[in-house]
């Protein structure tokens, strides 16, 4: 805890004096990003770094993989679906980014079985990327690499189940983009056709 107090008085000593207008202009004004990033809770992926962007710039929705269930309106609790809803129907942000990354616990855990801590809501969760298992990775391709780029495919063909998503991809109004970083190198690269290409 000292060391995110110690954080925060380095925020207000030297951040907050070059934002503070930019703070002020978001408390006034509300948020009105362009870009939803559907991202990895992972601590290493941060995308607000990975995309250097400023406050306001960017929605974030965060869940263990980056992962996008299924269109299901029922009395379940929906928290990734309601952030989609509030960004894409309220906010009307121009962009959906789904940000997959190397070395991906949660995808660990779908390939290889979760540990025995995380059974009661991680297993379950992954789940919704489990037909990523149905297929095989080339054999110049490292497993856990594979099944990392086809959740990001799982999870780009699940936003189009949302009808309010797929009418305004049809429309012309929303993109959808796939992006994989690699923490080990600090590359990202962008989801073209079938295969991920590196963003120079």
């Amino acid at each position: 805890m000292d060391r995110l107090i110690e954080g925060y008085r380095r925020f207000r000593a030297s951040t907050w004096p070059k934002e503070c207008s930019r703070y002020e202009e978001l408390a006034k004004m509300g948020q009105k990003p362009r870009s939803m990033v559907i991202a990895c809770s992972d601590s290493r992926v941060d995308p607000q770094t990975v995309f250097d962007s400023s406050p306001g710039e960017l929605f974030i929705i965060r869940n263990v993989a980056g992962l996008v269930p299924q269109y299901k309106p029922d009395s379940s609790y929906h928290g990734t679906s309601a952030a989609l809803e509030f960004g894409v129907r309220v906010l009307k942000v121009k962009h959906i980014i789904v940000l997959g990354h190397a070395r991906c616990g949660g995808v660990q855990a779908m390939v290889e079985g979760s540990p025995a801590e995380a059974k009661e809501f991680v297993e379950p969760w992954m789940k919704i990327a489990k037909k990523a298992l149905h297929s095989q990775p080339p054999k110049n391709v490292e497993k856990l690499t594979y099944y990392e780029t086809e959740v990001v495919r799982i999870t780009l063909e699940n936003l189009l189940t949302f009808p309010w998503i797929r009418d305004a991809v049809m429309a012309g109004d929303l993109n959808l983009n796939g992006f994989r970083f690699d923490v080990s190198n600090g590359t990202l690269s962008l989801l073209e056709g079938d295969q991920f290409v590196v963003v120079e």
